[in-house]
């Protein structure tokens, strides 16, 4: 699927507000779901390879390759990190080849950055599950067929498998948002929501399990937004050549260039970053403040290029004819979501002096 394709889609996308559900189904034909898994039909890459890959459909938009992450790290990871062979061989096939979509329900209406205090509890009755509680701003909601959500099983953060249809749980559509338009979000409610005994992830023991998942999705983004920085880059790259001003492109002025420069150079920094951290994960020794160091320098990176794109561009660039406003009002997200710059920044904080900030 060229990325001109998903450039062109999502754009409409975006403008409309609604994800291009069309597209799941060419996506999985081309492997992109369950990329990393060698089992159920997964095209069994490398992290490297995957990541190249997140980069490529954020070139389009960050919806698209949000889409692609959250089925890949935050859904299909779990369940077959944490899952039993019976829940793999039953849900597995189905989200590679694009059948089934699933989300992650962590997010909670007062808990975001702090996933120990979420509110949502679990309890046994009989053989069943009952789980009560809210998940907010939550990606593919609204289209998913499987909820991953995460609740406190006798105070354990547990991992449990939801079934669209399921009763006591309605999920609702978030609208009106100036960023991350083509991409679904909604908020999930639970009441008394009754699941089998054997939806329960087994292997979900405490934050660690959570944390797991949120570093695969912190990986795709650290790469993915390389994508819509390049994309950014090279709008403003062109339009510099051909914008005449004072009788002569803009790219000839020194200020331009400056730009230009600044942007070439944090892409190229924040490629060489990533390429390692995913040859890191490749061995298997990626430690996870590693990956918060990717993920906060190469968003940084990206907004600051987007912002300058923009600037090139004038008064084109809040124009939906062009990318950059679309990656720059995205990238607002990207910066917030699976742990914002400030919770980046203070597990960096903690890695290099030994004192934890946010529990002292």
């Amino acid at each position: 699927m060229p990325d001109e394709q998903i450039k062109t889609e999502q754009g409409k996308a975006f403008e409309r507000g609604e994800f291009p559900l069309h597209l799941v189904k060419k996506m999985a034909r081309e492997g992109f779901l369950g990329a990393g898994l060698q089992t159920h039909g997964g095209a069994g890459i490398n992290s490297v390879a995957y990541g190249l890959l997140m980069q490529e459909l954020e070139r389009g938009d960050s919806g698209i390759r949000s889409f692609v992450s959250v089925q890949n790290g935050l859904v299909i990871h779990p369940i077959d990190k944490f899952g039993t062979a019976e829940q793999k061989d039953k849900w597995l096939p189905g989200l590679i080849n694009g059948d089934l979509i699933g989300c992650f329900g962590l997010t909670e209406p007062d808990y975001g950055s702090d996933p120990s205090g979420l509110k949502t509890r679990a309890l046994k009755e009989g053989n069943a599950w009952v789980l009560n509680g809210s998940k907010m701003w939550i990606t593919n909601a609204d289209i998913a067929d499987l909820f991953i959500i995460w609740a406190y099983l006798d105070e354990i953060m547990r991992g449990f498998v939801i079934e669209k249809g399921t009763p006591g749980m309605s999920v609702q559509k978030i609208g009106h948002k100036f960023s991350m338009r083509a991409s679904d979000t909604g908020e999930i409610h639970l009441l008394d929501c009754r699941i089998p005994q054997e939806n329960i992830l087994p292997k979900t023991e405490g934050l660690g399990s959570v944390f797991s998942c949120l570093n695969q999705a912190r990986y795709s983004i650290a790469w993915g937004v390389l994508g819509a920085a390049i994309a950014c880059y090279q709008e403003a790259l062109e339009h510099s050549k051909t914008r005449i001003i004072f009788n002569k492109p803009i790219g000839q002025f020194q200020l331009v260039q400056e730009k230009l420069v600044d942007m070439l150079t944090g892409i190229t920094c924040g490629q060489l970053l990533a390429l390692q951290l995913g040859r890191l994960m490749e061995e298997g020794s990626a430690e996870f403040s590693q990956i918060s160091m990717a993920k906060r320098n190469n968003v940084r990176m990206a907004l600051d290029t987007a912002r300058k794109a923009r600037d090139i561009l004038g008064a084109s660039g809040i124009s939906v004819e062009y990318n950059s406003i679309r990656h720059m009002l995205n990238l607002e997200s990207v910066s917030t979501y699976e742990g914002t710059d400030a919770v980046q920044t203070l597990i960096l904080g903690k890695k290099i002096t030994g004192f934890d900030a946010v529990r002292n």
